[in-house]
């Protein structure tokens, strides 16, 4: 019988896990089980399979378990819901994905009896801390391996050294470089490393890979519906979808138009600045329709408190704190305000964009009346010269004090 530990290694079959897994073999310490969580990053799933096999995981311990419709639903719409946007911008397809990853990969080890847990995510990075915030929540006493902070590799390089030198199939550029580090799944795909790692230098030529160019996007735009209930999304052009299904056609629509190509530097964890490029075509639909579904739907007061709010619940996904006491509190703020958020919005997909065309709603707060030029019903314009002289009393006040304090000055240089 044998004497080692067993250990459930996140596994992508990518340069990083592949020499993880064999680097934890070579060590003769771990008997490794892997775990491929599918949250919609299409022919990988199969390929880690057949690359786990290849390095000599039996087949009993190579697990893939489809998240697709738990990923969106769970995870993805809750997020959409708060309108998040890490520093103002990052939709934040990875941070999103990592809790459930991690969650999924302790439940595994909880089933198989292994004591530790293991990720390929770099020391420099956000994932290695997204990871083991969610191990440490959902299992405190749980065994982490974490290869990038414990082994003498110094980078990328030195991984395909030891793939080669190793026999572990490694895919490299035409150059001879190591490929873009990327991330894929339902709500985009990433690239950072090579010519990126200069914020100066435009991408290469095969740096995105989902959404077309402007160029090659249609000429013509594309009209499309979509149907929300409660802040989330539930059809297209009145064909009702299953989350996952319905993200997916969204991310072909965006990709045919051109829509979600960003390249963007943001600040990790960790307080390194990274620059990466990130395609979000559904999500960047997702959002836009959102925002002009709440736009008839919220109060303003709820609209501008979420707004507020926004940043803080960003970071706090960014950071990895997804079960976090305050993220949960939030999100029950968050999820509360999207019981009126239901109704129709119209959207123009063009070369990049998209343009809201309507929004209607059986709860919508928008009076024709009350908002017309033509009329005064329900409110009289003579109103606002009292709302206005309230409100300006401070603002006189402030004014008055610095007249009289710029005069004193005036009389005090004259004597």
């Amino acid at each position: 019988m044998s004497n080692k530990k067993k250990v459930v290694l996140a596994f992508s079959g990518g340069l990083d896990t592949s020499v993880i897994l064999k680097w934890l073999q070579v060590r003769g310490e771990w008997d490794v089980i892997t775990f491929t969580a599918d949250v919609g990053q299409g022919g990988e799933v199969r390929a880690a399979r057949e690359k786990a096999l290849q390095l000599g995981v039996q087949a009993q311990n190579i697990h893939i378990v489809d998240l697709k419709d738990e990923f969106v639903e769970d995870y993805v719409a809750p997020v959409f819901r708060a309108n998040a946007a890490y520093e103002g911008i990052y939709l934040m397809g990875t941070p999103i994905a990592r809790p459930l990853i991690a969650r999924k990969q302790v439940e595994l080890a909880e089933r198989t009896g292994a004591v530790a847990v293991a990720h390929g995510a770099t020391g420099k990075g956000n994932d290695q801390i997204r990871f083991e915030l969610t191990y440490l929540a959902v299992a405190p006493d749980i065994q982490i391996v974490a290869p990038w902070r414990e082994w003498d590799f110094k980078g990328r390089s030195d991984l395909v050294r030891f793939a080669q030198e190793n026999g572990v199939p490694v895919a490299v550029e035409q150059d001879g470089g190591a490929k873009y580090s990327s991330d894929v799944n339902l709500v985009h795909a990433t690239a950072e490393g090579r010519e990126l790692e200069d914020p100066w230098h435009a991408p290469g030529p095969n740096a995105y890979t989902w959404v077309r160019s402007l160029q090659a996007a249609p000429d013509e735009p594309e009209i499309i519906t979509l149907d929300f209930e409660r802040g989330d999304p539930v059809a297209i052009d009145g064909d009702h979808l299953r989350p996952a299904v319905l993200l997916q056609r969204l991310n072909a629509l965006g990709a045919k138009h051109g829509i979600g190509r960003i390249d963007i530097v943001d600040t990790r964890y960790l307080g390194i600045k990274s620059r990466g490029l990130f395609e979000t075509p559904g999500g960047t639909i997702w959002q836009v329709a959102h925002r002009a579904m709440e736009s008839i739907t919220l109060d303003r007061g709820e609209a501008h408190l979420k707004d507020e709010l926004m940043p803080r619940y960003a970071e706090l996904i960014y950071n990895g704190y997804w079960h976090a006491p305050e993220r949960a509190l939030l999100q029950t703020l968050i999820d509360e305000s999207q019981k009126y958020v239901s109704g129709q919005v119209r959207l123009q997909l063009y070369k990049g964009n998209v343009l809201v065309q309507g929004r209607r709603s059986q709860f919508s707060l928008y009076d024709a009346g009350l908002s017309s030029f033509e009329t005064e019903r329900g409110f009289h314009a003579a109103d606002a010269t009292g709302f206005i002289a309230l409100n300006a009393l401070r603002l006189r006040l402030l004014a008055k004090r610095s007249s009289g304090l710029a005069q004193a000055k005036k009389v005090g240089a004259h004597q």
